[in-house]
């Protein structure tokens, strides 16, 4: 039962920490890149536009839409490394 809790607190800690650095990425591309540093990014084009301005409009969003392909194939890795795959 004790090896269980242990398993389980390491699975839970490795969880955390994935969504932790996901969520300091997220945050970094919306509001460093898109806000931030908006102006230190205005001066390289972009498809166009400025890249602080395309990081507040695309790129935040493409970054998030990444975000989610990588924690479902972290999440996969760490679910068959504790024997909860599908």
């Amino acid at each position: 039962m004790a090896d269980e809790k242990s398993n389980a607190a390491t699975y839970w800690s490795a969880n955390v920490r994935l969504i932790t650095g996901c969520l300091i990425v997220w945050a970094l591309v919306s509001y460093g890149c898109a806000i931030l540093l908006r102006p230190l990014l205005a001066g390289i084009p972009v498809g166009g536009t400025d890249l602080g301005f395309w990081f507040a409009q695309q790129g935040s969003i493409l970054t998030f839409i990444g975000i989610i392909f990588f924690y479902a194939w972290k999440m996969n890795k760490l679910d068959e490394k504790f024997g909860l795959g599908e």
